[in-house]
Parts: structure tokens; C-alpha cells; sequence
């Protein structure tokens, strides 16, 4: 009796997991759940002038990024960045870089300087970072396809690695 117990937990357990029932995916370390619901919806625009709504991005997930030139662990992260990126070109990731209260001078000397090929937004009076407020820069915040929060880093990450692209590829694929 036990036994067909045990049995039907388990697949009671495997029919959640496989349905999405069994709650958020397990993160990699250093990225905590951080359901919060919907994200602050914002307007700004990138370092050629051109506006950005953050609404835009519904239907993706999202890998919203704050940084600053100034901070060495974001200096340090931004080359993983840009891998992340050309590996998840146009498959259901968007990633969007916020800096955080630099003018247009400063950011494309500092990623010239790093030889990035990334487009920043422009957070010129911190407004959009204050709305999300993050405990500390770089911090990254994945929103699901609907414009919720779902998962937050604090600091630095060298997301090209497999842990997290995998984890972020089974988000947009399973979540």
C-alpha cells in the first residue's frame, strides 16, 4: 500500500514538474526568485536618441540590465554580455542595458574603449532605476513574457557561461 502511495506521488510530482505546475525554475546561484509582480513600466531612449518603451518587449523575456562605466564588476561583466547576446540573437530573449545617469559621451567612450558592440538606453536623471531599485549595480532582473519579475542578480555574472544559458534557454523555452 505504501508503495503504490509513493508511486502515485511521484508521478503526481513529475505530471507538476513537467506541466509547469511545480512552481518557478530552480535559478542557478547568485539569481534568486524575485517575484514582485508587474515591472515598472518606463520610457527613455538609447545613446542615439531613439525612444525605447519599455511595453515593447511584451511577448519576450526579458534580461534587464542596470550598470554604470564607473563600476568595475560591471566592466568586468559587460564581455559576457555581449557573448550572451550574439548566443541568444532573436530567440525570445531581449536584452535591454540601462545605464544609470552617465551622459552619451561617456558611454561610447567606455565601450569603445571595452570594444562592445552594445546599445545602452539612457537613464539620464536615474528615474527608471529608482522605479526598479536595485540593491547595488551591475544588477540584472528577468521579467517574464507577460511584464513580470520573476528573477533578480545582484552583481556580476559571467552569463555566457552554460549555468545560465541554459537556465535562461529553459526559460524561454518551458516558463
Amino acid at each position: 500500500m505504501m508503495a503504490m502511495r509513493l508511486l502515485a506521488l511521484l508521478f503526481i510530482l513529475q505530471f507538476a514538474t513537467v506541466n509547469g505546475l511545480a512552481g518557478p525554475l530552480a535559478p542557478p546561484k547568485g539569481i534568486r526568485h524575485y517575484e514582485i509582480g508587474a515591472a515598472p513600466e518606463f520610457s527613455v531612449t538609447d545613446m542615439d536618441g531613439q525612444p525605447f518603451e519599455f511595453a515593447s518587449t511584451r511577448g519576450q523575456w526579458v534580461f534587464l540590465h542596470f550598470w554604470a562605466s564607473w563600476c568595475g564588476p560591471c566592466r568586468e561583466e559587460m564581455p559576457s554580455i555581449q557573448k550572451l547576446v550574439e548566443a541568444f540573437n532573436d530567440r525570445g530573449l531581449r536584452v535591454v542595458l540601462i545605464n544609470t545617469a552617465e551622459d552619451e559621451d561617456t558611454i561610447f567612450s567606455f565601450l569603445g574603449e571595452i570594444g562592445m558592440e552594445l546599445d545602452s538606453l539612457m537613464d539620464r536623471d536615474g528615474l527608471v532605476t529608482e522605479k526598479f531599485k536595485p540593491r547595488g549595480l551591475p544588477t540584472t532582473i528577468l521579467i517574464d513574457r507577460e511584464g513580470k519579475v520573476q528573477y533578480q542578480a545582484i552583481g556580476s555574472r559571467e552569463w555566457h557561461k552554460s549555468l545560465y544559458r541554459d537556465f535562461l534557454r529553459q526559460l524561454i523555452t518551458d516558463y
